[in-house]
């Protein structure tokens, strides 16, 4: 079998990984000139940054009022396990897992919480729990967006307005990219590192007044860390929500971040983002029925995340590719493509099945994403060329 000719387009942009994701259009180092550097956080000016991506998050986001909003450590798997540990245990909770970071939430309920009353609704990669079993007079905890699985929950519909316990919702590949009802959330978390294109290590920690109201009412039978308390003598330590961070932040990042949303604004704000990852899905989505051998792991295209694309390779021969010492034919895949420059880090989440995963979140431009599909069908072409030479 011969191997076709190399496509004559590369994307202009191959940075098509899912966390941290691709920076914002026209990025450059120039965009961190006025970060605060050599500073305290804890002066003025160093609190009025962090302010400033609390108040732009709240205005491109359309926050409710009186939600509160603030910076907190180690990104959103600090800002999710801070919810977990400070909120949990009032309440029997109903966990929902389809995916590795939910499956992740469900282990530390049950084996480092361990709380007794825990019902866990599972559901495997590729497919959505049944949200109809979910019962809202417990606490709810949910990732919006399966980051590994590329399967999200379709809308908010089937959260209860009349819920007595807390909606504790993972949104970090979410936030931004698709349209969250805040009514119907208490609590919500999410990264810089993902639509807004922003770096690591921080997250953000969105509180409905439901939320307070458990904050400042319940008090947990375990010791919080320090960087996990939200409350002092019974009330909330506001000053988290208005820049006063629990601990360092890198201020280079923060101005990177205020950068990702002061585009977002420019743009169009909430809505443009929204409409940008969907033209890219609807580019993947074309190329996807266009061509052989590739589908969506999401059994569904009612629940497909737009943002986390994974896809399968379904070739009978790609599967059966003999594991020899270069390794399995998805690796190879990804490693041809890493190598000839045009799309970079898009192997599937190490837990989860073996295939491509592309972030096509709002940052990505459709244009770099048509010119990736045909270095994909040329990377596939490569290995069934090495298939069909061994056979």
């Amino acid at each position: 079998m011969n191997i076709p000719a190399k496509p004559a387009l590369r994307p202009a942009n191959p940075n098509f990984s899912s966390g941290p994701c691709a920076k914002r259009p026209g990025w450059s180092l120039d965009a961190l000139d006025n970060a605060v550097l050599g500073r305290s956080h804890r002066a003025k000016i160093g609190k009025d940054r962090l302010k400033s991506v609390i108040d732009k998050s709240r205005q491109v986001l359309g926050l409710p009022d009186d939600y509160l909003i603030g910076i907190v450590p180690a990104s959103d798997t600090g800002a999710v396990e801070m919810s977990l540990w400070s909120l949990l245990g009032a309440r029997g909770v109903d966990m929902l897992a389809w995916e590795s970071f939910g499956s992740g939430w469900v282990t530390d309920v049950q084996k480092q919480l361990k709380l007794d009353d825990v019902r866990v609704l599972n559901a495997d990669y590729g497919d959505l729990v049944d949200l109809d079993a979910v019962d809202f007079d417990r606490d709810v905890v949910f990732t919006w967006n399966g980051t590994t699985s590329g399967v999200r929950v379709p809308n908010g519909d089937w959260i209860a307005a009349d819920r007595k316990g807390l909606t504790i919702c993972d949104a970090t590949s979410a936030a931004f990219a698709m349209d969250l009802p805040w009514n119907k959330l208490d609590v919500v978390t999410y990264s810089w590192q993902k639509v807004l294109g922003g770096e690591g290590a921080h997250g953000m920690l969105i509180l409905s007044p439901r939320a307070v109201e458990r904050l400042e009412t319940y008090t947990p039978a375990w010791p919080l860390p320090k960087i996990f308390r939200l409350t002092k003598g019974g009330k909330l330590i506001d000053g988290v929500f208005r820049g006063e961070t629990l601990n360092t932040p890198s201020m280079l990042a923060v101005e990177d971040a205020l950068d990702g949303l002061n585009w977002a604004a420019r743009i169009g704000g909430q809505p443009e983002l929204v409409q940008r990852t969907t033209r890219n899905m609807a580019a993947v989505n074309n190329w996807v029925e266009a061509t052989d051998n590739v589908e969506f792991l999401a059994t569904d295209d009612v629940f497909r995340s737009p943002t986390s694309v994974c896809l399968k390779i379904t070739a009978p021969w790609f599967t059966a590719l003999a594991e020899d010492q270069q390794g399995p034919a998805e690796k190879r895949l990804v490693a041809i493509l890493d190598e000839e420059g045009v799309a970079y880090d898009i192997g599937s989440y190490r837990d989860a099945p073996a295939g491509l995963r592309i972030w096509a979140g709002a940052t990505v431009e459709t244009s770099d994403l048509d010119a990736l599909f045909p270095w994909i069908e040329w990377g596939l072409a490569c290995l069934e060329s090495e298939f069909a030479n061994a056979a």
